[in-house]
């Protein structure tokens, strides 16, 4: 199969990776982006740092891999926006990342269409998806040039297309779930319907070429990060399930050709389209998981992330997280949410606070898990897990044991760009299956719940209260 250089652009970082003919990596690299986060909600990140990311990983993973690449791919944040010159390229404004809470007023402006949205485009009205923060940003920054997804003003800036692929639209609000297509009266209800939009591709399409990384190369195969994660994890049938652990926690599961509505407060999307058919997925979001280890962190409570089992306590001494220090999303969409921690006593100690926040973490979780089932209609049997802080043993054993399920751990930190390469690969190569472009793989570690059902039960319980109480 074709070498693929497939790049990961997310949050806090860019991972570049080199997936060579047999499925092995060849070569990866990484580079750090910065968030900035300001009161009001406001989370923000430079364009040009973000562009010089890509093409800095990218480079540097084709240099390690000293392999020929056939064609390149990108997987991207799915709901940050910019606006942008499309002549020049020139960002307008700096990128509101997907979890900037700034379009509150506009979603409050439109709570009356709130049944309009659910039913047209599968998403639940919040600040989370992309077309109300580019309303915000036409109300409030600039009127000039376009205002788009980041993946197309990346993909302008590397091939000169003005593309985005159907999984990101599908994102934003103003695309239709059974359609996959831009709708007009869901742009004018934002104000959007005079704005130049991107043209939507399939996944396994080719967009275009690109000199960034050396010599001229193809670029296709484009999907946003959580549903290329979903592909490479092997999730290919209906009702199988993953959850990415990153900045954010994010678990999604595969509905099939059904474009399901959910009944539950979890956001219905598009997969990947491909091969001219589209399948879909429901998913759910916990805004803060690395987010949350980072600001544990900043305040002494831990070390890197890589050294969390090691300041981790074995239980959390009774003490209880609500860790949602940027709201609840799915199922609860409460954008005004605070954080707490209760239960502390003179004898509490930084290990039972970290415990305490992992726990919290893996509490959201199961509750996006229930609503999963729920929505199903059938009990879940496993979780499959990728992501950064999925090396967190103690994280990963309290999911487990919140959710009475085996979680079984991708092998790989890379599990959302070697999904990338799958589409990538179909896109240089029309009679390849999507289940045939999915490397496969065996689990890194099963971690089995240690809790019996009654002691997962109460803890959910009393989460709940303090989660809503």
């Amino acid at each position: 199969m074709t070498t693929v250089l497939s790049i990961d652009q997310g949050t806090s970082g860019t991972k570049a990776i080199v997936v060579g003919p047999a499925g092995r990596i060849a070569g990866t690299a990484e580079r750090a982006v910065r968030p900035r986060y300001a009161p009001g909600g406001a989370v923000e990140q430079d364009p040009e740092a973000l562009l010089r990311s890509v093409i800095e990983a990218g480079r540097e993973a084709v240099a390690r891999a000293g392999l020929p690449v056939g064609v390149v791919t990108l997987a991207n944040q799915g709901e940050t926006v910019l606006a942008w010159d499309p002549r020049t390229g020139r960002p307008l404004s700096d990128m509101i990342v997907w979890q900037d809470r700034r379009a509150e007023s506009i979603c409050a402006g439109l709570d009356d269409q709130r049944q309009t949205f659910a039913a047209r485009t599968g998403l639940v009205l919040d600040p989370y998806f992309s077309a109300p923060k580019m309303a915000w940003l036409r109300a409030h920054v600039t009127r000039e040039g376009v205002v788009t997804t980041s993946d197309s003003w990346l993909l302008h800036r590397l091939t000169g297309a003005f593309v985005t692929d159907a999984s990101t639209a599908g994102r934003s609000l103003i695309t239709g779930l059974d359609t996959a297509a831009w709708d007009p009266e869901l742009l004018a209800l934002f104000g959007l319907d005079a704005e130049p939009l991107p043209e939507i591709v399939s996944c396994d399409a080719l967009v275009g070429t690109t000199d960034a990384f050396g010599g001229t190369l193809p670029v296709g195969g484009l999907v946003v990060d959580q549903q290329a994660a979903l592909a490479g994890g092997g999730c290919l049938a209906p009702g199988d399930l993953k959850c990415t652990f990153g900045t954010g926690a994010f678990l999604l599961a595969n509905t099939g050709a059904g474009a399901t509505r959910s009944r539950t407060g979890l956001a219905a999307s598009v997969a990947w389209r491909v091969r001219g058919r589209t399948t879909y997925c429901l998913d759910g979001q916990v805004y803060a998981a690395a987010a949350a280890v980072r600001w544990m962190q900043r305040l002494g409570l831990a070390g890197p992330a890589a050294e969390l089992d090691r300041v981790a306590a074995p239980d959390a001494g009774g003490v209880l997280a609500v860790p949602s220090l940027a709201g609840l999303a799915a199922p609860w969409w409460r954008p005004d949410a605070t954080a707490s921690l209760t239960g502390m006593t003179l004898s509490t100690t930084a290990g039972h606070l970290v415990t305490a926040v992992l726990q919290g973490i893996a509490a959201q979780v199961a509750e996006l898990g229930d609503a999963v089932a729920r929505d199903l209609g059938r009990p879940l049997t496993r979780l499959r897990a990728d992501g950064g802080l999925t090396g967190c043993r103690t994280l990963m054993q309290a999911v487990a044991d919140v959710m009475q399920l085996p979680v079984e751990v991708f092998p790989s930190p890379h599990g959302t760009a070697l999904g990338a390469a799958a589409f990538a690969r179909m896109s240089v190569a029309p009679d390849l299956s999507l289940a045939d472009a999915v490397i496969p793989w065996t689990p890194r570690v099963v971690h089995t719940p240690r809790w019996n059902a009654e002691r997962a039960a109460a803890f959910r319980e009393q989460w709940r209260r303090a989660a809503l109480g």
